[in-house]
């Protein structure tokens, strides 16, 4: 770290981030100052980050609150995508998610001894000597196809569509996504997008297409990409999970994910390239 450099300091509450406000201008920003933004306590745990913008970057959580500080607020992190720019929002993601990793690294899962901090991001037993670094949950999330039908003289008798379906924990109730899922130990990525579209929606698919990754800190996950082609199958939904599910061409859409998400960026991505009004 820089000596005598102005720190970025990413305060949690919880999930929530701790930002300066200009009520003015409406601007949202990481509170930039040399000393922390409200009191630290002398047990208070600093996670060190990378150097952003020729700045130091620090992080640490709150258990309560602060409380009579001027033109503060706290915001989710998920929202604070929308306060911030791209890069503030990823470096506050890295953060919480440290954060996360050290509060539940404090004694080794081998021998109950305290763990120690080797590096910024890895630790030793203080008895044993195991070490452990940060750990990423990875998980897939697919778009499926199904090509329009065309009669027999050519003419289009149904568009093109995807599947979208509604998980029971989405927190908007009208919202629709895509089917996604966890990778389970021994498979193979295209292996558990084949086993998650089966388990949640009863369908085979073909033409599995590797289509980009995605940070996501809610706690510790990575979200995976993929396009694939609808091959056979009647929808029916997994009840633990899904309430609704169907498929849905380019002018009948439903509510879909916010601009943040992977998910997201696959359905634009279609609905961009789709010939089907």
């Amino acid at each position: 770290m820089k000596d005598n450099v102005s720190t970025y300091w990413f305060v949690f509450v919880g999930n929530s981030l701790l930002l300066q406000k200009d009520e003015e201008k409406d601007f949202y920003s990481v509170p930039l100052s040399a000393s922390a933004p409200v009191e630290v306590k002398e047990w208070t745990y600093i996670q060190e980050l990378p150097e952003l913008d020729g700045h130091n970057c620090r992080a640490f959580q709150l258990s309560v609150p602060p409380v009579n500080i001027n033109d503060f607020v706290t915001v989710g992190l998920r929202e604070s995508y929308s306060k911030l720019s791209f890069a503030m929002y990823t470096m506050a993601s890295k953060a919480s998610e440290l954060l996360f990793w050290h509060s539940n690294t404090r004694y080794c899962g081998v021998c109950g001894a305290p763990m120690k901090k080797s590096t910024e991001i890895s630790k030793t037993c203080t008895n044993c000597g195991k070490e452990v670094w940060p750990q990423v949950a990875p998980a897939i999330i697919v778009r499926i196809r199904k090509h329009a039908i065309a009669s027999t003289e050519g003419t289009e008798i149904e568009p093109e569509k995807i599947l979208l379906v509604h998980a029971k924990n989405f927190r908007r109730s009208e919202m629709y996504g895509l089917v996604a899922g966890f990778l389970e130990t021994g498979e193979t990525l295209e292996d558990c997008v084949r086993r998650e579209v089966w388990e949640e929606v009863h369908l085979k698919v073909e033409n599995i297409q590797y289509f980009g990754s995605q940070p996501w800190p809610y706690p510790c996950g990575v979200m995976i990409g993929f396009t694939a082609d609808y091959e056979s199958g009647e929808i029916k939904l997994q009840d633990e999970e899904l309430s609704h599910g169907g498929w849905f061409a380019k002018n009948t859409m439903p509510p879909i994910p916010d601009k943040m998400s992977i998910a997201r960026m696959l359905i634009d991505d279609w609905i961009n390239d789709c010939p089907s009004n």
